[in-house]
């Protein structure tokens, strides 16, 4: 018989999967003896549960829900409900991993009229029932939080005060008052007064919370599987609102924004635990509480050290103090950004409580990207003008046009945009994402806006009190009254705090110290090279710089749509004869020689693998009319000859058209002049004594005869011109395999090619019958109706794509075992995709230079993954 429910004595920090990670690591604590408010927690399988009877908790679960109630009644000498002593209980959500802010928590729950007239009606207890009644409306019953809020803003506006604990014990009357009436009008009903009722009703909406909106968003961006569930954790109450003795804090065992080793964190006195998380009051850093609680700063110390040390790994911690007494709420592996990660796991391994694989295998690989992000160019800086300063919650720089909604951020998605917020909110999530930086006037460093664009690797400025921010008119105003509106530019310094007047320039930033101390350690483990796809020496370099083996894919018809260029690649096209178009080509010819020895020499000594021209010719002739009259005065040829050839070309599916592979066939004087570049090219560096490997790749093969018709003429020009110059072309010949018949007749196409590289983003298109380009148009439904749960352009699909990849492989292998083989899809940086490609036998990825450290970690990881499985075998 399954058990759905958990007291923290029956727990440990190795129950993530059924009691979450919170749910885990509050037994953990209560089993290390710290001072951990007693509770128990319900499942992550009575959460899938839930969703497998419709969204109903069954009468099993609930018996078990209630006698756990029961013992904790009996450890805490208090009952729910009871009117003397009443039981308040918190119910917070905590999934397998963590979703900060995204799912629902109802704190005070159990208070009624009775007990709160029986308390005394004191400002505690009012604040405390307030809150509940808002928290309940708004989680249960889903009714707009604004409403309860702009009831509290009218009396402060009323009794003219900002800050909610200047409201007296009568006005928190009145507004309990008010509260209950709203609720009312709203629900029909009076605001349910038993304590059980709603304790199942607040565990049924957290529940019901893992499939909110900003709850499915976090898990596509994160990568979190649906089907994990969220466990729900049922916590006697504590309170840092009673008074000046009592508070509520947030803080970390490491700095999370630069890994330094310090104490870091947040504290509000006489508040909960949300006023610091929603930003409302802006909070004291947590070294002051030393000199304001000396004795409570020092056990919280005592206790940080014992966790960080328990867990080997920096702990992001909630505490609350009540009447001069410290609890534990909560510990967790804290979010940080990628430079904060790689010097506090650095700093374990050299410190000797972490091992190399377990450094390794700590960073999660598209973290690094946040260390990719750019910064505020340092000489505009000291020139701008500083307009105001917040608190430096997340590093980097950003720039861009101001938006006060995140739907109005994803109106512009393509744009350089700023999130501007007082404060941001979990439903922000989506508006994060995509901005390039996020402003809020309140909040801290342990505010919503902090914590996720810190994991998100996003610029933010929190707390920015010089700024009053105004959503509804969608202005900004400064303290000397200067005015900023929508779409005005503004420049935010992760870094300072500082918000600059208008736009300033961005740099990439310099990678250096922990990150080449890292990257050193993962070039030893990993086993696949990582080549990456670059098409100009600036990419080349950029590769070089980030430890790529190599260039996987030159994509040479990126190179004729430079404006000095397309006109030329246009007069080949539109040339009547052969002696027209080869003049054209001779052109072009120079322009691809210089193209290679530029690439090659950058390079050099590593392979660098050309793709011949692959795209239909439709797509360089002009779309305009314009442009079709601006070509026709340039060449000479008259306006309907150019319509002409426009039609002619036009293809019903270019994808399945006249391109790659075929385009060489019915022209194959422009395979022999790419060849011809590469050659010169090699012949020229020759002459410098720098070594060139290069690899010719032929694209769109699906016949072993299409190949050994092109490489015949490739061959036979190669071995012309070496025989000409007397000198030694070290080369091979391959194919791009992106036809699914490729895949199935790899065996023959094996005999004729040195190395396959896999074009993954045209392969899948194949195989799904799916455009990448219109994809996106029905993607979305797939995965709100869980046809799809990932992209198959971003990740792989191992079952039908990676099959036929796999089928290729062994029998390539089966005619030429020492085939090299690759990918150069953007699967190729993916951290799923390439710990496939590393399983499958693949001997390098390709992909965009920015990724590469992402594919080499991931690689690394991979390598692990596989050797730890070995052994257990």
């Amino acid at each position: 018989m399954n058990k759905y429910v958990y007291s923290f004595n029956e727990g440990n920090k190795d129950m993530r999967e059924i009691l979450g990670g919170k749910g885990a690591n509050l037994a953990e604590m209560a089993k290390l003896g710290l001072p951990v408010p007693q509770g128990f927690t319900v499942s992550t399988e009575a959460c899938n549960k839930y969703y497998e009877d419709n969204q109903s908790i069954n009468e099993i679960i609930k018996r078990e829900i209630f006698t756990k109630l029961h013992e904790l009644e009996e450890q805490t000498g208090k009952k729910l409900g009871d009117i003397q002593n009443p039981l308040l209980l918190s119910v917070r959500s905590g999934a397998r991993a963590s979703m900060p802010g995204m799912m629902d928590t109802i704190l005070n729950l159990g208070l009624t009229d009775e007990i709160v007239e029986n308390k005394g009606q004191t400002r505690f207890i009012n604040d405390c029932y307030r809150r509940f009644i808002a928290m309940y409306a708004d989680v249960v019953n889903g009714y707009d939080k604004n409403l309860f809020e702009d009831i509290i803003g009218q009396i402060k506006k009323q009794k003219n005060i900002t800050n909610d604990f200047d409201l007296t014990a009568e006005d928190m009357k009145r507004i309990v008052f008010e509260f209950k009436s709203l609720y009312q009008k709203l629900n029909g009903n009076p605001f349910p007064q038993d304590p059980n009722v709603q304790l199942i009703e607040a565990i049924t909406s957290v529940f019901r919370s893992w499939n909110n909106e900003r709850a499915i968003v976090y898990r596509q961006l994160n990568d979190i599987p649906d089907s994990w569930g969220t466990a729900v954790n049922v916590q006697e109450m504590v309170y840092g609102n009673i008074n000046e003795l009592s508070g509520t804090g947030v803080a970390f065992t490491r700095n999370p924004a630069t890994g330094e080793d310090e104490l870091f964190g947040e504290y509000l006195m006489n508040a909960q635990g949300e006023d610091i998380v929603a930003g409302v009051r802006t909070p004291k850093p947590i070294s002051t509480l030393k000199e304001e609680m000396p004795n409570i700063y020092e056990e919280f110390l005592k206790y940080a050290k014992l966790l960080e040390e328990h867990y080997h790994d920096m702990q992001d911690m909630e505490f609350t103090i009540e009447n001069g007494k410290l609890y534990m709420l909560q510990t967790r592996n804290g979010k940080r950004t990628a430079a904060a990660a790689l010097k506090i796991a650095l700093s374990l391994f050299e410190n000797g409580k972490i091992s190399k694989d377990e450094l390794l295998l700590r960073i999660e690989p598209t973290s690094l990207e946040q260390l990719l992000h750019p910064t505020l160019d340092e000489e505009e800086v000291k020139k701008a003008t500083v307009i105001a300063k917040g608190i430096a919650a997340s590093p980097g720089g950003a720039t861009g046009k101001i938006y006060f909604s995140s739907d109005d951020v994803m109106k512009r998605k393509d744009e350089a945009t700023i999130l501007v917020r007082a404060e941001t909110s979990p439903e922000d999530i989506k508006g994060m994402h995509v901005a390039n930086g996020v402003l809020t006037s309140r909040g801290g460093m342990t505010s919503h806006a902090a914590v996720v664009a810190r994991g998100m690797g996003k610029c933010c400025v929190s707390g920015c009190e010089d700024l009053a921010i105004d959503e509804n008119s969608k202005t900004i105003t400064t303290k000397t009254g200067q005015i900023f509106k929508e779409g005005d530019y503004l420049s935010i310094n992760g870094n300072t705090g500082e918000v600059y007047l208008g736009q300033l320039q961005t740099v990439a930033p310099k990678l250096s110290g922990d990150f080449e101390k890292f990257m050193k350690l993962v070039d030893e483990v990993k086993p696949l090279e990582v080549r990456a796809n670059a098409d100009t020496p600036e990419d080349a370099l950029t590769a070089l710089n980030f430890g790529a083996s190599g260039i996987g894919l030159v994509r040479t018809e990126h190179m004729f749509f430079n404006d000095n260029r397309i006109q030329t690649v246009q007069e080949m096209i539109l040339a009547e004869t052969k002696e027209e178009r080869q003049i054209a080509l001779d052109k072009l010819q120079v322009m691809q020689t210089n193209d290679f020895e530029q690439i090659f020499k950058i390079m050099a000594n590593h392979p660098v693998t050309v793709r011949y021209l692959d795209p239909p010719l439709h797509e360089f002739l002009p779309k305009t009319e314009s442009d079709i009259k601006l070509i026709s005065k340039q060449l000479k040829k008259s306006v309907n000859d150019i319509r002409n050839k426009i039609i002619e070309l036009k293809e019903f599916n270019p994808m399945m058209g006249h391109r790659g592979c075929r385009l060489a066939i019915t022209y194959p004087e422009i395979a022999l002049m790419q060849t011809r570049a590469i050659i010169e090219a090699v012949i020229n560096l020759d002459k410098m004594g720098i070594t060139v490997k290069p690899e010719i790749m032929i694209p769109l093969v699906g016949d072993i005869n299409e190949l050994k018709h092109l490489k015949k003429i490739v061959e036979k020009e190669i071995k012309q011109a070496m025989q000409i110059r007397q000198i030694e072309i070290n080369y091979q010949i391959g194919t791009m395999v992106e036809v699914p018949r490729a895949c199935i007749t790899a065996g023959d196409i094996a005999k004729e090619a040195e190395f396959f590289s896999f074009g993954t983003n045209d392969l899948t298109q194949m195989v799904f019958g799916f455009s990448r380009d219109d994809a996106s148009k029905f993607l979305n439904d797939y995965y709100s109706k869980n046809i799809f749960s990932e992209d198959p352009f971003v990740t792989i699909d191992q079952s039908g794509v990676g099959k036929l990849m796999i089928t290729a492989i062994k029998l390539a292998k089966l005619n030429n075992p020492n085939i090299e083989l690759g990918v150069c899809g953007e699967h190729g940086g993916e951290p799923k995709s390439v710990e496939f490609f590393t399983k499958i036998g693949l001997d390098y990825v390709s992909c965009s230079p920015y990724r590469i450290p992402i594919a080499k970690l991931a690689a690394a990881q991979a390598q692990i993954k596989q050797s730890k499985l070995k052994e257990q075998k």
